[in-house]
């Protein structure tokens, strides 16, 4: 911690500390909830902002033949409240998904799959595509999938699956871009050392690629001490591929998760 020194036995263990939040605008409340608790200064600035795909193309397509799948696989929460607006505008039924087995990666996603009344069938216990992989391995042989995504995400799930046996179709359901005045924002707080966070917190892959695009060469070399906290191994393989370290990763990859991997850092860094 830079600019306040080690915090006392007697405050919370993340006081006196900046944490940048990169979520996007809407989703970025529980997580700064969470650290504000722990003690920190929050700053939010979204890496990403969820814009609608390019084209519906291959969405509306498998909207309007649901019948012809067995599985649906929904990869994030943006995904999710995505298909549905789909759904909405299209005047999809959402009882036209009920014959449909349905895994999500992660609880939050789940949560909001449930929040539309779908019965979800499968979490994987890493909430990761690998972990998909090896929990549907076995469930695809014959079967037709349809994975709702965004526009930019791996391949491991459809390639996977596909040799697995199944018939995949992937449908995108919006892309992340970065908000115009993200860049401009993003800079300045890297500006000066009293303005530069001690921990940036990414929660995937976009929100790593974005923030350096954002950040851009001249303020990249201003990271100096700034800790990367990451909510997983797929978000610090990325972060590693663009030549970030990656000095926190959360156990559990989840938003609690993370906020606790970062205390953990902190507690054991300031420890005595």
């Amino acid at each position: 911690m830079a600019k306040t020194g080690r915090p006392s036995r007697q405050t919370k263990p993340l006081a006196g500390m900046r944490v940048l939040v990169g979520r996007a605008r809407d989703q970025a409340g529980s997580l700064s909830a969470k650290l504000r608790r722990h003690g920190a200064k929050v700053v939010e600035i979204p890496f990403i902002q969820i814009n609608p795909p390019r084209s519906y193309g291959a969405l509306d397509a498998a909207l309007h033949r649901l019948r012809d799948y067995d599985w649906l696989i929904l990869t994030s929460v943006n995904g999710v409240h995505a298909l549905f607006e789909r759904m909405r505008k299209l005047q999809v039924r959402k009882n036209e998904l009920r014959h449909l087995k349905v895994a999500a990666i992660g609880p939050a996603t789940r949560s909001a799959a449930e929040r539309y009344g779908l019965r979800v069938r499968v979490v994987p216990r890493e909430y990761i595509a690998e972990s998909v992989v090896r929990s549907l391995r076995r469930e695809v042989k014959g079967k037709r999938v349809l994975l709702v995504r965004a526009r930019v995400a791996r391949d491991v799930i459809p390639r996977e699956l596909r040799a697995a046996g199944a018939t995949v179709t992937v449908a995108e359901a919006y892309r992340t871009v970065v908000p115009i005045t993200s860049g401009r924002r993003i800079r300045a707080a890297f500006s000066t050392a009293a303005r530069r966070p001690d921990v940036v917190t990414f929660t995937s892959s976009s929100t790593v690629r974005n923030f350096i695009s954002a950040l851009g060469k001249t303020s990249r070399r201003q990271l100096g001490e700034v800790r990367m906290a990451s909510i997983g191994p797929v978000t610090s393989s990325t972060l590693r591929a663009m030549g970030l370290p990656v000095h926190i990763q959360a156990r559990e990859y989840t938003m609690p998760g993370l906020v606790a991997a970062i205390v953990e850092d902190a507690r054991k860094r300031f420890r005595g």
